[in-house]
C-alpha cells in the first residue's frame, strides 16, 4: 500500500501479524520475484471491493545472497490455510540463524513461482538495492 511505502522494508508488517513464514514477533519482508505473482499474493488476502493506494517497489540482489529452499523438502502441511507452525518454523529459525539476507521459497499460490523472505536485521541486508515506489493499480475487475 502506498502508505506504507516508506517502511516497506523493515519488516514490521510480518512482526506484527505473523505470516505463512513467520511467528509474530519475527521481522520479515515478503516479496515475489515477479510483478504478477505480487499482485495475485496480495489480491488472495482483500476483502473486496476494498480498494486503496498501491505501489511497487523493485529490488535487486545478488545470487550470493539467497539461500534456496528445496520444495521438496518442505512439510507436507507447508500450503495449509491458515499458515502452519511447521513453516512458521522454517523463517523463524533463519532469521534467527542469520544464515543469509534472502530466502527463496515457492508461492503457494503458484507453487512451481518464487517468493522470497528479506531478513532486514540481516548484515548483508544493506547488499539489496531498493528502488523507489512506482505507482500500482489493479485492473478494475480483478477487485
Amino acid at each position: 500500500r502506498d502508505r506504507h511505502a516508506t517502511s516497506a522494508f523493515d519488516g514490521e508488517g510480518a512482526r506484527l501479524f505473523g505470516g505463512r513464514w513467520n511467528s509474530l514477533g519475527t521481522p520479515v519482508v515478503y516479496a515475489s520475484v515477479t510483478m504478477a505473482l505480487a499482485a495475485l499474493e496480495t489480491l488472495v488476502h482483500l476483502n473486496p471491493p476494498l480498494r486503496f493506494g498501491c505501489v511497487s517497489i523493485e529490488m535487486t540482489f545478488d545470487d550470493a545472497l539467497v539461500e534456496s529452499v528445496n520444495p521438496s523438502t518442505l512439510p507436507s502441511d507447508w500450503c495449509e490455510k491458515p499458515p502452519p507452525l511447521s513453516t512458521q518454523a522454517i523463517g523463524d529459525l533463519w532469521v534467527k540463524k542469520a544464515r543469509s539476507a534472502v530466502l527463496e521459497l515457492p508461492s503457494v499460490i503458484i507453487p512451481s513461482e518464487t517468493n522470497y523472505l528479506i531478513n532486514p536485521k540481516h548484515p548483508d541486508f544493506r547488499k539489496i538495492q531498493i528502488g523507489k515506489p512506482v505507482p500500482f493499480a489493479f485492473d478494475s475487475r480483478l477487485i
